[in-house]
């Protein structure tokens, strides 16, 4: 089967250039102004911009919290990804006190199974560091799974110390896999949290004000300390500070392979939403919290500078009713995250090309190439070229769409952007030569997206 994607725009994180893409089977075989070979299939992307598949590397689909689970399984969390133009995504399998790494991915393997309609691969999250699973690391990163979450945050659940944190750096620094850490002093948070129930502060505004600035700043500065230490390259998630933005962008002028993510909201929401009456401010309770607009401009800034390397969306959603509603009258008890797999794409480009804070190839790096390259999937996925898999995006610029709950396809009840429109959308969107959403509608199917196995570090271009 041949398809030939006909008068595009082609964006890289390289080029911008107007030209034609031909796909045979799964994969792009010829990128040229003038294509001779015969195709089964045209896409006239006339006016179109062709860009490379999104890769989101900050999933949570059906993720178990307590009694609860994120409200996207793989199915709808897949579909609503694809229809936002991303075409690749790493979610989390969760280790358990005493389980082995490869016990929660054979349990995360068997969720995406026959449900994931777009390809997808696993960070393990290492909550019990035992010698026996220091070993286990070495064995997955042979296999194509080199990437590891660790938490400085909720002591007693996920939290690991800085003894443990150090020996998984180490331990990465000689097998070639990669560290993720999730950086908050979850100490201090807990000391702050229990001093605000005590003195009656219960509504939703107050998970944000007992995680200040500092405490991420804090850990974002031990945990690239401990890396240097380590001697080892470390991944820093979800960063909404202007000051962990600058620690980053310190470090890596000293040399050191740190890689900073951020995501839509810490980008374009602010703690003004936490004013919002009533219990309608739980819909921006995540961690870390939405900031000041001061800090959403030195993201911004940081982005712009490959101070950051990598927009993802942390998608974690959890219902309103039913689910976030656990935490009326304390705070502490609202499921943590909120949804945006759907519009990490439109939402940057919105809100970062068209106002001239991202140039369009910048654009393409820190949604698609960056993440690919960091996490093993590069020139594989990340890119459009020859020998790369044929996932691309004919991306209408001049588009414009409203974002609301009543018309999204992710299955939550809620959305943080509601009301917002944005110019910019994914009109059609291939996985690996398949057409899976045509005009904006999903034609795809659940299940036929592939688990994903990942080059070891050593094995890629960390650029």
């Amino acid at each position: 089967m041949r398809t030939l994607v006909a008068n595009g725009t082609i964006v890289t994180a390289d080029q911008v250039i107007r030209t034609n893409v031909l796909i045979e089977d799964d994969r792009i075989v010829e990128i040229a102004p003038s294509i001779a070979s015969p195709a089964d299939h045209t896409i006239d992307a006339s006016g179109k911009l062709v860009l490379p598949g999104g890769v989101d590397v900050h999933t949570h689909l059906d993720m178990p919290l307590g009694k609860i689970r994120t409200s996207d399984d793989f199915e709808s969390g897949t579909i609503a990804a694809a229809c936002g133009g991303t075409t690749t995504i790493i979610d989390f399998a969760t280790q358990s006190k005493g389980q082995t790494l490869r016990q929660a991915l054979d349990a995360w393997m068997k969720k995406a199974d026959g449900k994931a309609a777009i390809d997808y691969g696993f960070h393990l999250v290492v909550t019990d560091l035992s010698d026996q699973v220091e070993a286990e690391m070495d064995k997955l990163v042979s296999e194509g799974v080199p990437s590891f979450k660790l938490f400085m945050a909720y002591p007693g659940r996920l939290m690991l110390d800085d003894g443990a944190i150090f020996r998984a750096l180490v331990r990465t620094r000689e097998n070639g896999g990669q560290v993720s850490i999730h950086a908050e002093n979850g100490h201090v948070i807990d000391v702050l949290v229990k001093r605000a129930l005590a003195a009656g502060h219960t509504a939703p505004k107050f998970h944000a004000l007992t995680r200040p600035a500092g405490t991420e700043a804090e850990a974002v500065r031990r945990a690239i300390a401990l890396a240097e230490l380590a001697g080892a390259p470390v991944y820093l998630v979800h960063l909404s500070t202007a000051e962990a933005a600058e620690e980053v962008g310190a470090a890596k002028k000293r040399g050191l392979p740190v890689f900073g993510e951020t995501c839509p909201q810490y980008l374009l929401l602010s703690e003004e939403r936490y004013q919002e009456p009533g219990f309608a401010a739980a819909a921006y309770v995540m961690s870390p919290p939405l900031r000041t607009v001061a800090d959403q401009d030195r993201l911004w800034r940081a982005l712009a500078a490959g101070e950051l390397d990598v927009v993802a969306t942390d998608h974690c959603p959890f219902m309103m009713k039913g689910q976030k509603e656990i935490g009326l009258g304390d705070f502490s008890k609202i499921p943590n995250g909120a949804p945006g797999v759907e519009f990490r794409m439109s939402l940057l480009y919105d809100g970062g090309v068209r106002p001239g804070r991202l140039t369009l190839t910048r654009f393409v790096d820190v949604t698609s190439t960056a993440p690919a390259r960091v996490f093993g999937l590069y020139p594989r996925k990340g890119t459009i070229a020859p020998g790369s898999d044929a996932d691309l995006v004919i991306f209408d610029s001049d588009r414009a769409a409203r974002i609301s709950a009543a018309t999204h396809h992710m299955r939550v009840d809620y959305n943080p952007y509601e009301g917002r429109e944005v110019t910019g959308v994914a009109e059609t969107v291939l996985s690996r030569g398949r057409t899976i959403v045509e005009q904006g509608r999903f034609v795809g199917r659940a299940g036929a997206g592939a688990f994903l196995r990942r080059a070891a570090r050593e094995r890629q271009d960390l650029g």
